[in-house]
Parts: structure tokens; sequence; C-alpha cells
């Protein structure tokens, strides 16, 4: 494998070490014939690795969330005499991440107050995986190697005091489809400023403030340039405003404005 060809594809400084881990990851494989994986990724850093693992015809990996749709993965990296428990299915995940579940009393808490425990204990983001949150409580996937430590220290946090923890086997985390609100707006063009004002619902100079301020993502990369053209199925995250897909392209009405239908991440 050219690694040099691939470094110079990527300038980005924490994505070259990214890339370099995985390297690491392949070589001891190769080497130990043993198992390795990733933290969970991030979708641009998964959407990374998987552009290098083809660029370098890597086969041996499995790409593993936990649960469909699943925003954060890992990658496993397994020798060839492994082949066949991934085929069959037979593979047992629960070797390498957990499920804590949290059973609330009554209260009913968002994602982002199961997330700020698990980092408010020093768990780093990268060792968590999705959190499906439901009535009363939440289904966490976390590494396996900081389960135990979660599992001990949680119930110190106050919000968590009187809830029940438990360890659960992966395959019994809660199913919860991903909901959607279907918006559909008109724009003079495909622009991301277009874009950005119809789906924060303000003015345009008001868009570009916020694609100024590092406030917008397209398919998970930070997109400031307001005259980038959105393609349909594209991804746009716009902190403070939610994370819309585009999911069809329409058309045009009769004076020439486009006809958009989006998603919005409920």
């Amino acid at each position: 494998m050219d690694k040099e060809k691939i470094f110079e594809k990527y300038k980005n400084e924490e994505e070259r070490i990214l890339i370099s881990k995985l390297f690491d990851k392949i070589g001891y494989v190769e080497k130990q014939n043993k198992l390795q994986y990733t933290d969970f990724l991030s979708p641009l850093e998964l959407q990374i690795l998987k552009n290098v693992l083809n660029i370098i015809n890597y086969k041996n990996y499995v790409i593993y969330g936990g649960i469909e749709e699943s925003q954060r993965n890992i990658i496993i990296l397994f020798p060839e005499k492994l082949r066949e428990l991934f085929t069959n299915q037979s593979f047992d995940y629960n070797s390498i991440c957990n499920c804590i579940r949290i059973v609330n009393k009554s209260e009913n808490y968002d994602h982002k107050v199961y997330l700020g425990g698990l980092i408010k204990l020093g768990i780093k983001r990268e060792k968590i995986g999705d959190i499906v949150v439901y009535d009363n409580g939440a289904d966490v996937i976390i590494n396996k190697d900081i389960t135990k430590f979660a599992l001990s220290n949680l119930q110190e946090l106050t919000r968590f005091k009187k809830s029940e923890i438990t360890i659960i086997d992966i395959k019994n985390i809660v199913k919860k489809k991903q909901e959607y609100k279907n918006i559909k707006f008109i724009v003079s063009s495909l622009r991301l400023d277009n874009i950005v004002s119809e789906l924060s619902r303000t003015s345009r100079n008001k868009a570009n403030e916020i694609l100024k301020q590092e406030r917008v993502f397209v398919n998970y990369r930070n997109e400031t340039k307001n005259t980038k053209i959105i393609q349909s199925k594209d991804l746009i995250t716009i902190r403070g405003c939610g994370k819309f897909i585009i999911d069809d392209i329409c058309g045009n009405t009769k004076n020439g404005k486009i006809i958009l239908n989006v998603k919005k991440f409920a």
C-alpha cells in the first residue's frame, strides 16, 4: 500500500492521526493474526476510514454500531481465520461493546443529559456509541473496556442516584425508529446560504453569519462557503437549528425557482 499517496489526500492533522491509527491496527492484525477495532467513529471519521480501506482494497472488516442507522460506529478488522464468524453472523459483539441500561424512577431526560453525565465522569466521547433515549430511560452503547467504570460511577451523579443501572445484552437494545418531520419549501437556487436561510427560518444575511460562525456542516464536514451547491440526499446540520436531509429536488416552479422536500430529524 502507498501510504504517502493516501496522506497526500488528507492534509488535516486530525485526519492523518486517525488514518495512522488505522494502519497501526491493520499491521497488528496481519502480524499477530488477532482482531482489532477502532473507537466509536463520527460519521465523517467513518467515511474517511472507509475511503482508505477501499483505496488499499482491504476486505477483512465490518462496521458495527449496535443498532440500525447508528450514528456512531466502530470498524472491526479481523484476520482471515475469523472471516467465517462474521460471514455467519455468529460473532459476539458483547466482547467489544456493551450496553448500559439506565431506567429512571420518573424523570424523562434527553440525549444531552445522558451524554453529559458520561463525559462528566471523564469518559472520552470516542468511547461512547449511540444513546437510545426512551420514556424514563436510555440504552447507552459503550466500549467494553470502560463499562465497569461507567457502571460503578454513574450512580454517583445526582441525576442518576435513584436510577436502576444495569448491563444488558447488546442484542436487547430498545429498537427505536428514527422519526422525521417533512418540510417543503422553494428556493431561488441550491446555494448553501439559500438553504440555510430556509432551514433556520432567517434572512440570507443572518444565514451568512451562521456560516461564518462555523455552525453549518454538510455531510458532517464544516462548511463556510456560502456558494456551495447542495445536492439531493446531502445531510445538513445547523448547530442550534437541527439536522436535515435534502430528501428530494422536486423540480421547478413556473418562474424557475426550485422546489425541495426536506426531512428534519426529530
